[in-house]
């Protein structure tokens, strides 16, 4: 197929905090030394902060690096942190408020804001238009596209308009090769793209595997008398019980909570529903205070990628960057990947400004970046936490937790602790599980898959290929089933797979693409790591403008 073909110096496929933050800085440094360096940015949201989902406290270190006039700009951080509560919860009814003084460092929030990540995103892409930087919403950036010698030349869009058996529709648009000279891929956790790329040049070589977290939350509006703008809560122990997560509760502006709930996805009971669990802790009487009376206003679900320090790849490769959470970058012991991902973009477009300026050829394995990574602020911040996900991982929230105080705040223990087994592989088989029952919802605090799924804004055109690929078609069944009950009925937070009996005595996997909220889990989590998670056609998914 003959396909249009757009060149640029700099092609970023992701409109997020680490892709946004590259653009700008790009073309910061171009203009400084009167240069052109053409930059586009791919985003397959309908529009830029669609995609982005989190319920944020944001430390602004980063954006005052990149925009020391922030304020006078207007960029939404107006919601100051004020109070910190620490909670663990010991049952459905108790729990104890831990002293300040007794929470690791990285966990107070003194200085930070309570913002929407979409909306700093939308401010990021005004900025980064004014200075030049070319912005495609509501295309997928559907594959890697590779020179000669192998190295990433750019990408191709996806195609529209093609129905579920693969057939053009009378809408078909086909797909156009962007061509780059250097393509940074900012996708956020689990980035298709990147993954691909991680595989094709060896870049875990000898780290630890990637570790993620499911995050789940919700919006509400709360009565005014319980509205405490500038309170974060967060906290640890029920309902979770054995697995490693914790909760977080974010006052906002105009009387709005942020609540939700990060379930460690090193979870072994396979019967453990994340999207349950969250709802039964909403009962809890801590969380309870702020949401009764309240109304929910929106819902919705993400991976986050938690391995840190220990599991960050080579983030270079012929042609190409991985940045931001398609890297890694949070930092789990702050609960915090927004200031992280932007600064590996901003570090990144240093690089890539000076090479392009100097007028060398596209296409080279930019390993300078190594030395950049390891000489800055991130790399200082990430080693620091290293520890902080393996020591609850391996000694749980009580005992790891001690030691997080210990090595955060007293005194740097001498060690790193490794953790090599992927997520995927965690599961006990169901035999030997603990069946889990969870209550019914009161649609009043506590509610289904579906309701909440209206709350997210998902979309997709519903007549395309599913997005979400099976190796295997026997395996749901065979193997899923079989040993683990499919746990992809329970991880999955949209009620995309269900399990149905085909009325002879057999089982078949329904997959309710449509439901899709993009999060990743399956392609995470699936324990014979049989389904692969793609873009579907540009545009679809959840709208998150302004959660």
């Amino acid at each position: 197929m003959e396909r249009d073909v757009m060149e640029f110096d700099v092609a970023i496929v992701g409109g997020g905090p680490a892709g946004l933050s590259a653009a700008c800085k790009i073309k910061q440094l171009a203009n400084e030394k009167g240069t052109d360096i053409s930059v586009v940015v791919i985003e397959k949201g309908s529009d830029i902060g669609a995609h982005i989902f989190s319920g944020a406290v944001v430390e602004p270190s980063s954006l005052e690096l990149l925009f020391p006039d922030w304020k006078e700009k207007g960029a939404p951080l107006t919601n100051a942190v004020e109070e910190d509560d620490f909670y663990f919860l010991r049952s459905a009814k108790s729990g104890i408020k831990l002293p300040n003084l007794f929470i690791p460092k990285p966990m107070h929030n003194k200085g930070n804001y309570i913002a929407s990540v979409g909306d700093l995103c939308k401010w990021l892409a005004e900025q980064a238009e004014n200075l030049g930087v070319d912005i495609f919403c509501g295309f997928t950036a559907s594959e890697l596209l590779y020179g000669d010698n192998d190295e990433v030349i750019g990408i191709l869009t996806g195609d529209m308009g093609i129905d579920r058996e693969g057939e053009p529709k009378d809408s078909f648009v086909p797909g156009v090769e962007i061509h780059a000279k250097y393509t940074l891929l900012t996708e956020g956790c689990r980035g298709h793209l990147g993954k691909v790329l991680v595989e094709k040049y060896d870049l875990n070589n000898g780290k630890d595997p990637q570790h993620y977290g499911l995050g789940i939350k919700e919006t509400w509006k709360i009565p005014e008398q319980k509205s405490q703008p500038g309170l974060v809560v967060h906290g640890a122990g029920w309902p979770l019980g054995s697995e490693s997560g914790g909760f977080f509760l974010y006052h906002g502006e105009n009387n709005t909570v942020s609540v939700g709930l990060i379930s460690d996805l090193n979870y072994k009971n396979p019967y453990f529903s994340p999207f349950e669990a969250f709802q039964q802790m909403k009962h809890h009487p801590v969380i309870l205070q702020y949401l009764e009376g309240g109304e929910r206003l929106s819902y919705g679900a993400r991976a986050i990628a938690k391995g840190g320090f220990n599991s960050l790849p080579k983030m270079t490769a012929p042609g190409a960057m991985l940045l931001g959470c398609d890297a890694g970058t949070l930092n789990f012991s702050k609960i915090k990947g927004t200031h992280t991902a932007m600064m590996s973009g901003m570090l990144a477009a240093g690089v890539v400004a000076e090479v392009l300026e100097k007028g060398e050829p596209g296409g080279q394995d930019l390993v300078q970046f190594e030395q950049v990574f390891t000489e800055s602020s991130l790399y200082t911040e990430l080693f620091k936490a290293r520890n902080f996900g393996p020591h609850l991982h391996r000694y749980g929230s009580l005992i790891g937790g001690a030691l997080n105080y210990v090595d955060q705040n007293v005194v740097s223990l001498p060690y790193t602790l490794h953790d090599r087994k992927p997520d995927y592989d965690s599961l006990d088989r169901k035999s030997q599980a603990k069946f889990l029952e969870y209550p019914k919802p009161d649609n009043v605090i506590s509610f289904d898959r579906l309701s909440s799924l209206f709350l997210s804004g998902v979309n997709h055109e519903e007549n395309q290929p599913c997005h979400l690929i099976l190796s295997h078609k026997n395996v749901p069944i065979d193997v899923n089933v079989e040993y683990y009950d499919e746990p992809a009925q329970r991880y999955c937070p949209a009620g995309v797979y269900e399990v149905l009996d085909k009325g002879d005595g057999s089982k078949t996997l329904q997959i309710n693409a449509q439901n899709c909220l993009h999060c990743k889990t399956c392609d995470i989590k699936d324990p014979t790591q049989n389904i692969t998670w793609t873009p579907p056609e540009g545009g679809g998914g959840p709208n998150y403008i302004s959660q």
